[in-house]
């Protein structure tokens, strides 16, 4: 059999496949992203001659292709919030950053300690990974196209589009700290702890924020009111030009030693303020998700072939406690103290603290580790860390578009009752 042929027919059915899922699971308890880590499993299990796709032995190929597809959803996400960015109308995102996020890195650091046996350092990195939730295989739970109303969005598809714009970025300190414990060794915390805040947080942080601004300013700038009219890409329409925007957003902050998920995402997001009603970020919108949905086939179907390649051949109890305990417990609790007292009522705010999808980033950050250190400790991570996404794409999977019909039902009934009848699609009563 030619691999190079079977190769071309393999791409050729994902890319149909990917057209056509979309729609024709969209009532269906099954997603998009399930069918493809099945396709993978079985393509990778019954297919001989196939290239190994063990993420350790590719570590710099996954961390790219992973890299990509979360870069690339990032600008989705901030081009489709039609919500302005401030403190009040982002509460529940400020609380899911700031309250959320910490609350499960500790329980997952403390689970990994005390379950798995692991040293601080490993520990601290499997955190890491797991914290930030997903942009890429989150679409069944955030908000839609662009539509240039700012009233448009309900709660708890802002509030998890939001999160996950941000909480990528967010979680690379953390990620930077093991690393620098890993290659400290037995050093004391002094040998690295003063860089680390200075550069990894600060630093790193504040070029992430002002890079974004500066470049989607500037290519704001651009798009709508250049004084030179065959400047104004907004005009001609083009929606490769996303692709542009992501890729200067991040390659400019990262040769300035930023965080480029945080440029891309802000980025994103000023553009977005630049014409918040024009319609161009919809034909913006339209090109990025089309190909966020390319690279997520590609890299689900990497990861289904590892899982029949043996990547949880070696895990036990303590492994499926962990992940369990990380999509169950630990973030719902913490999804659930972090948005206590903000906008969401009882059953937003269950549906916002329970999906708290792990996916892409986490292959990026494990991947990124991994191609840094090449410790055994971090090689170590890769079955619980796959499980743990594995099982967010078929618990997620399948309940979000009956929970989230649910949500959307309860509201509607909510605003109904309150306004006698007259308007009951008011997104913004909360439930």
């Amino acid at each position: 059999m030619d691999a190079t042929s079977l190769a071309y027919a393999a791409a050729g059915s994902g890319a149909l496949l990917a057209a056509l899922l979309p729609r024709a699971l969209r009532s269906a308890p099954v997603s998009m992203p399930m069918i493809f880590l099945a396709l993978g499993v079985v393509g990778f299990a019954v297919v001989d001659g196939l290239p190994t796709p063990d993420p350790v032995e590719h570590a710099a190929s996954t961390t790219h292709l992973s890299e990509a597809a979360v870069i690339v959803a990032l600008m989705g996400a901030g081009l489709a919030l039609d919500r302005p960015p401030s403190w009040r109308g982002w509460s529940s995102t400020w609380r899911l950053l700031g309250i959320t996020m910490p609350l499960t890195m500790l329980a997952v650091g403390f689970g990994g300690w005390w379950l798995l046996g692991l040293g601080v350092p490993a520990a601290v990195l499997l955190a890491a990974v797991v914290a930030p939730t997903d942009p890429v295989l989150a679409t069944e739970v955030q908000v839609g196209e662009p539509s240039g109303e700012e009233d448009s969005e309900d709660e708890p598809r802002f509030a998890l589009t939001s999160e996950a714009g941000l909480n990528d970025g967010l979680a690379f300190p953390f990620t930077y700290a093991a690393i620098a414990m890993l290659t400290a060794g037995t050093a004391a915390p002094s040998a690295w702890l003063g860089e680390w805040l200075l550069v990894d947080v600060l630093w790193r942080g504040a070029v992430g924020v002002v890079g974004g601004l500066l470049v989607g300013r500037v290519l704001a700038r651009l798009f709508f009111h250049s004084r030179i009219a065959s400047l104004r890409l907004a005009e001609e329409a083009e929606g490769f030009v996303a692709l542009a925007c992501t890729f200067l957003a991040y390659g400019l902050t990262e040769l300035a030693e930023g965080y480029g998920f945080v440029a891309v995402f802000v980025c994103a997001c000023t553009i977005r303020a630049a014409e918040r009603d024009h319609g161009y970020h919809q034909v913006m919108h339209q090109f990025i998700e089309q190909v966020e949905r390319l690279l997520t086939v590609a890299v689900l179907v990497l990861l289904g072939g590892s899982v029949a390649d043996g990547l949880f051949a070696d895990l036990g109890w303590q492994e499926w406690a962990l992940a369990l305990g990380t999509l169950l417990v630990a973030r719902p609790l913490a999804g659930w103290v972090g948005l206590l007292g903000g906008r969401t009522g009882p059953r937003e705010r269950f549906a916002v603290a329970f999906f708290g999808v792990r996916g892409i980033g986490s292959v990026y950050y494990l991947a990124y580790a991994t191609e840094q250190t090449g410790s055994p400790q971090v090689e170590g991570l890769w079955g619980v860390t796959g499980l743990v996404v594995v099982l967010s794409v078929v618990l997620h999977g399948v309940t979000a578009s009956p929970v989230m019909r649910w949500v959307d039902r309860e509201r509607v009934r909510r605003a109904s009752r309150l306004t006698g009848g007259r308007d009951p699609d008011l997104p913004t009563v909360n439930v």
